[in-house]
C-alpha cells in the first residue's frame, strides 16, 4: 500500500544544464532545465517565455539602392537603368510608377485607370499608392486614349483616391541582365511589356528582392542598414539612402561642353571614381570614370556616357551615390566630439564612413592602413580602426585627421584583430589567440599590454559588455573577461561549461554569428546564421546574468546575420537582419513576425527523494505570472522517458477557458464579455502516473503575451521498496 501523500516543491531556477548525467542532474539541480527553448531565465525568478519580433519597417531595405531610368523613349520589354551598383538577378521584380486611378469611390474587382501607353495584359500586376495589396489583372479593355478598365483580383476593399498613382510590376527574364560595374548601369529584359513608357530619371524599385543585409545599427531615433552597395536609414517607415556624397554646390563651369569630360566648379570635397550624378536640364545618369584633381574648387570630370546634350553654364550637378561596391559585413561605433552624435562604419572593403544624421562623409583621405578596416571603436575621444594586425587611430576629437603631428598614429598588435571593445577606460583588442589592452590617453602615453597570449575571440561579432563583464565566444565556449580586485588584473573564465555540448553543436552548425545585449534583462544573446536554415530552424543562445550565476537557454526562430542594440533616451532598440531583405525589431510583439512562438521547458528527471522507490503523482500545482492569455500543454514523463514506459496523457492549463475568465483586449465581444477581471496565475490538475523519476515538460505554441513559469508542487505517494 502507498504511504500518505507528500508535497514536493520545485522552484524553477538554474537555466539549461546539459553537461551532467540525467540522474545527477535531477538530484543536484531539480529546478534547472534539460530543455529550455524560447524560455529565458528571468532576473525576477523562474523562466519567462521570450518576446517576439516584428518588422522594423514594412518595406524591404532596397536591394539595389536608388536606380533611375537611363534615357527617354524606352518602351516594350527592354529597360536601361543607371545609378545601380549591384548586378540584378533574373526573376527580380521591377516596379515603375505610371498611370493613375481614374475616378473616386471605386471598389470591387473593376478599376478604371488612365495615363497608360499600353493596355495591361492578363497576369500583369500592380499596386496602388496608399495600398500595399498587389493586384493581378485578369482582363483589360482596349485603350481609349490612355484609359482602360481593368478586371482585377483580389477585390479592392478600401476605395483609392482619384488620381492615386499605379506602380506596375515586371520580372526580369532569363538571360535578361547586362550590367556594367564600371559605369553603374544595367540593361534589363522584362517578361512583360511596360504598360507606361518611363521618362528619363524616373525612379526604379525592386520591392521584393531578398538577399543579405550586411549591417544594422540602432542610432539615435532611427536604424541604419547596409545592403549590397548602399546604406539606408529608417525611423520605422520606408528607407532613405544616406550614402549620397556632399561635395558642396557643384555647378557646370562653362557652356557648350560636349563629349566625355565636364568642367565644374563649386566643389568643396574630392569626388571619387564610381560616383554618380545628374545634370540639370540634361538627360541620362553620369558616372565618374576617374577620381578628378580638385584645384581651388574646380575640376574636370571624366564621365560615362558622353553628354546627351550641352548643359547650360552654372547648371546644377546633383550627386546621387558614392560608390561602396563590394562591401562586406559592417561594424559600427558612435561618438560625439562636437555636440553632435555621429555614427562611424567600416565594411572590410571600402574606406570608413561617418554619418551625423544628415551628412554622409566617406573618409577618402584615410591612410592605406585604414582602407578596408574591419573594426572600429571610439576610445579616449579618438577613432581606432582595426585592419589585419594594424590599429590606426585619429588625432583627439577628430574623425578625419590621422597625422602624427596632431596625435594620430598606428600600432601593430602582432596578430590579426578579431574585435575591439572599450572596457573600464581601456581598449580591449582581441585576436583569435591573444587579448591585449591599450591604456593611456594620447599617442604620448599609449601602452599596449597583454592580458593573455593563450586564448582569444574566434568570432568577431560576439563581443559585448554586460553587467560589468565582457562576454565573447572563445575557442572553448562563451567566455567572460572581468576585472579583479587587483589593479590591472583580469579574470578569464569559460562560463558556458554547463551547456558545452549545446555550444559545440551551435558553433558547428552555423557559419556566421552576431550578438546583442538586452539591458533591462541583464541578458546576452548569441545569434547564429546559416543560409541553409529556415528562420524556424535558426539557432541562438541566451545567457542571463542573475544574482547567482550566468544561466542559459536556447533560442529558435531568430535568424540573424547582423544585429544591434542601442539605448537612446532611455529607450532600447534591438534590431537584426538576415537574407529576407527586412530589418526586424526584437522584444516587439508576441510572435515571430506573425508566426507562433514555440516554447518548451523540461525539468530534469527528478527522483524527488529516493531514486529507487516508486512514486505515484496525484496532483500538479503550477505557479505562473502570465501577462495575458496563457496556454500550455504539460506532460509528466516517467523513468527517463525510455522505450516501453507508458506515459500519462498530456493535459492543458489555460487561463481563458474558465467561465469567469477575464476577457483580453482584441478578443472580447462588446456587451457579452466581462472586462477588469483578475488573471488566473495558479493552475491545478489531477494527475495519474508512477515511476522512480519524473520530468515535467511544458510546451506552448502561440502568439500569446509572455508568461513566466515560477514554480510547481507535486503531490505524491510512495510505495515501499520492493
Amino acid at each position: 500500500m502507498p504511504d500518505r501523500w507528500q508535497t514536493y516543491a520545485l522552484e524553477f531556477k538554474g537555466g539549461l544544464i546539459t553537461n551532467v548525467s540525467p540522474l545527477q542532474h535531477g538530484i543536484n539541480a531539480p529546478g534547472s532545465a534539460r530543455i529550455l527553448r524560447n524560455y529565458e531565465p528571468s532576473i525576477e525568478g523562474g523562466y519567462r517565455s521570450v518576446q517576439g519580433y516584428d518588422k522594423y519597417a514594412s518595406d524591404v531595405v532596397p536591394a539595389y539602392g536608388t536606380p533611375l531610368v537611363h534615357g527617354n523613349g524606352q518602351s516594350g520589354t527592354s529597360l536601361i537603368i543607371g545609378n545601380i551598383f549591384k548586378l540584378p538577378i533574373v526573376g527580380d521584380v521591377v516596379s515603375l510608377d505610371g498611370g493613375a486611378v481614374a475616378g473616386a469611390a471605386q471598389t470591387g474587382t473593376t478599376l478604371n485607370v488612365d495615363g497608360l501607353d499600353v493596355a495591361p495584359s492578363a497576369n500583369d500586376t500592380f499596386t496602388i499608392a496608399g495600398d500595399t495589396t498587389v493586384y493581378t489583372v485578369s482582363a483589360a479593355t482596349a485603350l481609349v486614349g490612355t484609359a482602360s478598365t481593368l478586371t482585377i483580383t483580389p477585390a479592392i476593399v478600401t476605395a483609392p483616391a482619384d488620381n492615386a498613382v499605379l506602380s506596375f510590376r515586371y520580372t526580369i527574364a532569363t538571360g535578361g541582365v547586362s550590367f556594367s560595374s564600371v559605369n553603374k548601369r544595367a540593361t534589363l529584359t522584362l517578361n512583360q511589356t511596360m504598360v507606361v513608357n518611363p521618362s528619363d530619371q524616373d525612379a526604379v524599385s525592386f520591392p521584393t528582392a531578398a538577399g543579405l543585409i550586411l549591417g544594422v545599427s540602432s542610432f539615435e531615433s532611427f536604424v541604419v542598414a547596409a545592403r549590397n552597395s548602399d546604406i539606408f536609414k529608417s525611423s520605422g517607415s520606408g528607407w532613405t539612402k544616406i550614402n549620397t556624397p556632399n561635395y558642396g554646390s557643384v555647378l557646370v563651369n562653362g557652356a557648350a561642353q560636349t563629349g566625355t569630360s565636364l568642367v565644374v566648379d563649386g566643389i568643396t570635397g574630392t569626388p571619387q571614381i564610381g560616383d554618380t550624378f545628374t545634370i540639370a536640364g540634361v538627360d541620362l545618369i553620369y558616372t565618374l570614370t576617374a577620381t578628378p584633381t580638385v584645384t581651388s574648387g574646380s575640376a574636370t570630370f571624366a564621365i560615362n556616357p558622353a553628354l546627351n546634350s550641352s548643359p547650360a553654364d552654372n547648371a546644377a550637378i546633383t550627386m546621387l551615390t558614392t560608390d561602396r561596391s563590394g562591401m562586406a559585413k559592417h561594424r559600427f561605433a558612435q561618438f560625439n566630439y562636437n555636440s553632435t552624435d555621429h555614427l562611424v562604419g567600416v565594411d572590410s572593403v571600402n574606406v570608413p564612413f561617418v554619418y551625423d544624421g544628415n551628412t554622409f562623409t566617406a573618409l577618402d583621405g584615410i591612410p592605406t592602413d585604414g582602407i578596408g578596416a574591419s573594426h572600429v571603436a571610439n576610445f579616449k575621444n579618438q577613432l581606432f580602426f582595426g585592419k589585419g594586425s594594424t590599429l590606426l587611430f585619429t588625432a583627439p576629437f577628430t574623425f578625419d585627421d590621422f597625422s602624427a603631428a596632431s596625435g594620430g598614429g598606428v600600432i601593430n598588435v602582432g596578430n590579426e584583430i578579431s574585435g575591439l571593445i572599450i572596457f573600464r577606460e581601456q581598449l580591449i583588442i582581441f585576436s583569435e589567440r591573444t587579448i591585449f589592452r591599450l591604456v593611456g590617453n594620447t599617442i604620448g602615453d599609449f601602452q599596449l599590454q597583454p592580458i593573455t597570449l593563450d586564448t582569444g575571440c574566434v568570432e568577431t561579432d560576439t563581443i559585448q559588455e554586460i553587467g560589468g563583464d565582457v562576454i565573447y565566444l572563445g575557442p572553448d565556449g562563451i567566455r567572460s573577461l572581468s576585472a579583479t580586485d587587483r589593479v590591472g588584473d583580469f579574470s578569464l573564465a569559460v562560463v558556458s561549461k554547463v551547456i558545452q555540448n549545446n555550444i559545440t553543436n551551435f558553433v558547428n552548425r552555423n557559419t556566421s554569428f552576431s550578438s546583442v545585449v538586452i539591458r533591462p534583462k541583464s541578458q546576452y544573446r548569441l545569434l547564429g546564421y546559416n543560409a541553409n536554415f529556415s528562420s524556424d530552424s535558426a539557432q541562438g543562445i541566451i545567457a542571463s546574468q542573475t544574482s547567482e550565476a550566468m544561466q542559459f537557454a536556447e533560442l529558435r526562430g531568430f535568424k540573424a546575420y547582423v544585429a544591434s542594440s542601442n539605448l537612446n533616451a532611455d529607450i532600447e532598440t534591438i534590431v537584426f537582419a538576415n537574407d529576407s531583405g527586412y530589418v526586424y525589431q526584437m522584444e516587439s510583439g508576441n510572435s515571430l513576425d506573425g508566426q507562433d512562438i514555440y516554447s518548451t521547458f523540461a525539468t530534469p528527471h527528478i527522483p524527488i527523494n529516493d531514486p529507487r522507490i516508486r512514486k505515484t503523482i496525484y496532483r500538479l500545482v503550477l505557479y505562473t505570472d502570465p501577462q495575458g492569455s496563457f496556454f500550455s500543454e504539460i506532460n509528466l514523463l516517467f523513468d527517463f522517458d525510455e522505450a516501453g514506459i507508458i506515459q500519462p496523457t498530456p493535459f492543458v492549463f489555460d487561463n481563458t477557458a474558465a467561465s469567469n475568465a477575464p476577457t483580453f483586449y482584441g478578443i472580447g465581444i462588446f456587451g457579452t464579455s466581462t472586462y477588469g477581471g483578475t488573471l488566473q496565475r495558479i493552475f491545478e490538475s489531477q494527475t495519474l502516473g508512477s515511476g522512480y523519476v519524473v520530468s515535467l515538460q511544458f510546451r506552448s505554441n502561440s502568439t500569446n503575451p509572455p508568461h513566466s513559469l515560477d514554480s510547481a508542487t507535486l503531490e505524491y505517494g510512495t510505495y515501499g521498496r520492493r
